[in-house]
Parts: C-alpha cells; structure tokens; sequence
C-alpha cells in the first residue's frame, strides 16, 4: 500500500514537472500598440524625415502585414483587437459619450491568456472604459499602470496630467510616477518583464504618443523645427522618443534571454494624425507623409485604416524580412495569437477575425474574404457612415464610391458607374455584416455602482450620453463648454447613497463658483500653458434620477453639493445640473448653465 502511494506520489509529481516545462517553453508575447501613428509615419515604410531606427530594426527583422487595417479611430480598434469581434459589437464605436465602454459580457485578449496561467500586464492607454467593470484590471489583466479615458489631460485623467512626472492608476489606485509618460509605460512594462522572466506573460504596450496634445521634451522637436514639409514636427518627436523605447525594450529582452522566444508585435491604432488635407472633403493630403494613401485618422479612405503591422519571433521559425500582402484586421490577431500560443478557450468564442498562423507559415492558400471598418463617433449607430468595404481588389466607400485599389492606390478614380454589379456585391456583404455588428445597437454599458470592487464610484462628463458637445477634455471644463448630457448606470446594492456634485475634482477642494488659476507651461518641453478656469455664479444644483429630483442651493465656499438618496437595485438614468441664473436665457438651457464634472457616488454596505 505504501508502496503504491509513492509511486502514485511520483507519477503525481512527475506529470506536474512536465506541464511545468511545457507551461515555462510557451512563448511570451508583447503586443505594441501606439496611437495616431499611420502608416507612413516610420523611416522603414519609405518616410525621409522621420528617425525610426529600432523600429526600422524590427521591421527588417519581422513577417509583416502590409495590408492590415483597424477601426479609424482609437477606442473601436481597441475593442476590435482585444476581443476578436468587430467594435459595434462589443458596444464600442465612440471615443467619448459612454460609447468607449467595453460591454461587459465580452472576453478579452487578458482573459484569455490569463486563463491560461499566463502573468498580464498592461501599460499606458486603456480606453475602453474608467469605471469598474470596465477597468484593465476587471479585464484579465495582474498588472496595470494606465492614464485616464483616451489621452492623458482628458476629463477622467488626473487634474494638470502633462505627459511629464505625472499621476496614473496603478490596478486602480492612484500612484505618482517620475519622467515622461512613453518612458514610464516601458519602464514599467519592463519591470513587469524581468518579475515573470519565468513564467509565459502577456505584456499590452499601449502608447499614448504621438496622440495630442503634442507635448515632449524640446531635443525631440528640434531635428524637425526647420522642415517644410513636417506638418508636425512634435508629432515626429513623440515618435522618435517612442522608437528610443522600442530599442530599449528589445535590448532587454536579450539580456533576459528572453528575445527567441517572445513575440513582438508593432502595430498602430489608425492611420496618421499628420499631414494637411487639400480640402476636408476629397481628403487628399499635399503635405506630409501618407505612404501615397488617400485619407488619415477618421477617414473611411485606406489612410484612415490600413497600418503597420510587424511580428517578430526567432524561435517560432516566423521569417524575418517577410512580407504577406493577404488582407487582415485587428479582429483576426486574438485568435492568431490563441493558435500560436496554443491557448484553450473555455466558451468556444466565435471570432469574427481569422486565424492568421497557416498564412504567417505560407502553408494552404488563404481564403478570399470581405472585411468592413467604419467611423461612428455619435451616440447612435447609423448605417454606412464613413465605411469600407473592403476585397483584395476593391474598396466601396461609404455606399457610394468604388475604388480599384490594386490599379488606383491613392484612390483617385471612382468608378462606382462603371461597375454597378461590383457595388451590388459589396453593398449586399455590408448589409450582412450590418445585420451581424448592430445587434447590440441599442444596449448600453452601464457604469455600475454600489460594488465593493469600486465603491465610492467616480463618474465624469467624459461618459455622457449626449448629441451635445462633450466636455472630454480638461480644458473644456476649464472654459465651462455650454453643454449638458447623462448616464446609465446599474446599482448592485439596495440602499442609502450619497451623491456629490462637483464642478472640481475632489482633491483640489476648490469651490463649485471659483474660477481655477492656470497650469503654466513647462520649460524644455512643448507642453502649453492650460486655459483659466472660469468663475460662474453658479446658485443651485439639482439631480435627476430615474423619474425624481433633487435640488439644493450653492453657496460661495461649496466645493461640492450631497444629496443622500435611496436607490434600488437595477439601471437608471441620471442627469445633474448646475444652475446659472445670469446666463440661463441666453444658453437656452432650461434653467441651467452646466460645468458638471464629477459626479461622485458612495454605497455604504
């Protein structure tokens, strides 16, 4: 008997050690991601001005993809890249507006890797959502060091961020780091690296440069300042400081030993925030550097979306120097990275994307498919609004025109009229894909209050439901922007809440009427001084709930007014109000002047 225990005891361990060896020889993966970064806007894709040297080292040293496209704008590539399924789907067509808010039956990329026993991290620009359950670390991931909403100065970010020894969530606690931003998400990404050299992680490097505001160090712009034709000279300096990250990255990776068996991945998010369009409607650009596309950043035209993508890993045998011109999107790299990982799924997920391993290995011949992006940026979806569709051979943009895009690269010729059955046939597949991606059209994410993962909740007009304009920036609330919008929020816990207004951030504990001094610039660098915070004579605040208000007076030293409230269990929608008498009329708002900022919620359990 005893005999048997010990060789049961062996076996046990036995088998232990060899899923351990096979645990630790799984490749590692860092997924690169920067953002307003286009296509041309990298030395190696034929760019004269720009200095790229790392990146231009990894290009050689990749497969890449030249015929790889994403959303047109940010948040929605995001959605599309960590879940496999295109954007409107996952409840993500926005930037701002609670559009940006991941719904929260979607499994990511995180998910999926830490599922199987890989260490996640991710560092930098989130995006998809501030409040839990929306937050990186609600989503799969250990390790997270993250600014607020889509670029750091935006409303959720910490008040006077400025790119430099800023303030940032770390797995959601507020924690001060020093030195510029792009230096911080590698530096902490790296630590992250070395802490789990051991065990198969999942590293998410998402920049936020070269994404405005333009700001960096003044030795990154100078090389640029005297060039004609660079629109943006800080655009290409905040890219130069980001390749100088790249290059430390790789080089720490080989004094890990951990370079062979790592895949890199460089990727952007849309096509470039550079260069100047002849006119904003045919979106031809004549100054800058476009790679010889037609379009940039929110374009339906192939420079809005098409963008680098280099893959790299020596000891997966991947080619380097090795181009596959096949069209892909940001959908088809989760399920990639499953295969080559050899990640289980435990929900058997139905990607909308491809997996792209056999066409990375030359093995079979890749299947001829029809992808379609498109560019919301509203509160509703509407149908064929800034879209391609997209074949090897053609683009149909927007419903209307139909471009050749082997024959006509720069998209100059429509020759919608000469090829109706070509339109019919594209048109008849966006419908398809139409009836699939806005099925979840009218659902909205619901910021959730009343749990003990966030509690007290803070939520910003950032996430405002609104056709208004959206005071997503601080500056805008700096200049209290005549605008008003609401939430919908889920209460988890039956029972007595408090709710403060505020047209300050807490921390500041200044007064809802004062105004607010200026943040001045910063020496060496290219940070401008903010917009003054303007005074108003603001006299009441009120709150609407579901079906009932609230209202309560403000006086001179208030720096926030509470209501305590009781809710019950389920969603609502809520709105809140600043009322400014003197300016009432002329705003045409009924009865009120808004500089709402944050709106903060406490359940006491």
């Amino acid at each position: 008997m005893n005999n048997f225990k010990i060789s049961y005891l062996f076996l046990f361990l036995l088998g232990f050690t060899f899923v351990s060896i096979a645990q630790k020889n799984k490749p590692n993966v860092i997924l690169i991601i920067t953002d307003d970064q286009g296509y041309g806007d990298i030395g190696a894709h034929g760019n004269p001005d720009i200095n790229t040297p790392n990146l231009d080292q990894l290009h050689a040293e990749s497969t890449r993809l030249t015929n790889f496209h994403v959303s047109p704008t940010c948040a929605p590539t995001r959605a599309a890249l960590l879940t496999g399924h295109y954007s409107n789907k996952t409840g993500v067509w926005h930037t701002i507006g609670g559009r940006s808010l991941l719904l929260e039956d979607e499994k990511t990329m995180a998910n999926m890797f830490n599922e199987n026993n890989y260490k996640t991290g991710a560092f930098g620009k989130w995006h998809l959502g501030d409040n839990y359950p929306y937050r990186p670390m609600d989503r799969g991931f250990d390790e997270s060091v993250v600014h607020g909403a889509g670029g750091i100065w935006q409303t959720p970010d910490y008040w006077n961020n400025d790119y430099f020894d800023d303030t940032y969530r770390h797995n959601g606690i507020l924690k001060k780091y020093k030195g510029y931003c792009t230096n911080v998400w590698f530096n902490e990404s790296m630590k992250f690296i070395e802490e789990n050299k051991d065990v198969p992680f999942f590293c998410y490097i998402a920049t936020n440069a070269p994404h405005g505001p333009l700001w960096v160090e003044d030795k990154y712009v100078k090389p640029y300042e005297n060039n004609k034709d660079i629109v943006k000279p800080a655009f290409y300096g905040m890219i130069e400081n980001v390749d100088e990250n790249i290059g430390r990255l790789m080089d720490k990776l080989k004094a890990l030993k951990l370079d062979q068996n790592t895949i890199v991945i460089f990727m952007t998010d849309n096509g470039t925030a550079s260069g100047v369009w002849t006119k904003k409607e045919t979106q031809f650009v004549f100054k800058g550097y476009g790679a010889g596309m037609r379009g940039k950043k929110n374009s339906a035209y192939e420079g809005g979306h098409r963008v680098p993508f280099f893959i790299r890993w020596p000891k997966g045998n991947l080619k380097g120097n090795n181009e596959i011109n096949a069209l892909t999107a940001h959908i088809d790299i989760l399920p990639t990275l499953m295969d080559l990982c050899q990640l289980k799924d435990s929900e058997n997920i139905q990607f909308d994307g491809k997996n792209l391993t056999p066409m990375l290995y030359g093995k079979g011949n890749w299947i001829q498919r029809t992808l379609v992006v498109d560019s919301q940026r509203s509160e509703y979806l509407k149908k064929w609004k800034k879209s391609a569709v997209m074949t090897e051979q053609w683009r149909l943009i927007n419903g209307k025109e139909l471009y050749n895009i082997q024959e006509d690269f720069g998209q100059k010729n429509d020759i919608a009229k000469a090829h109706p059955e070509i339109v019919k046939e594209l048109t008849k597949a966006y419908n398809l894909w139409w009836e699939d991606v806005s099925v979840n059209a009218n659902v909205v994410a619901p910021i959730i209050v009343g749990n003990r993962m966030a509690n007290p909740t803070t939520l910003t007009c950032h996430d405002w439901h609104s056709d208004d304009k959206n005071p997503f920036q601080q500056d805008l609330v700096r200049k209290g922007i005549n605008s008003n919008g609401w939430w919908h929020i889920k209460t988890e816990t039956k029972g007595n809440y408090e709710i403060t207004l505020r047209r300050w951030p807490k921390h500041l504990n200044h007064a809802i009427q004062d105004g607010l001094e200026i943040r001045p610039e910063l020496k060496g660098t290219t940070v401008s001084k903010s917009a003054v915070g303007k005074a108003l004579p603001i006299t009441s605040a009120r709150l609407d709930i579901g079906k009932k208000t609230y209202s309560n007076s403000v006086s001179k030293t208030d720096t926030g007014i509470t209501f305590k409230v009781k809710l019950n269990k389920g969603t609502k929608k809520i709105q809140t109000y600043f009322t400014n008498p003197e300016e009432s009329i002329e705003r045409k708002i009924p009865s009120s002047f808004i500089e709402f900022f944050f709106l903060r919620i406490f359940c006491k359990f």
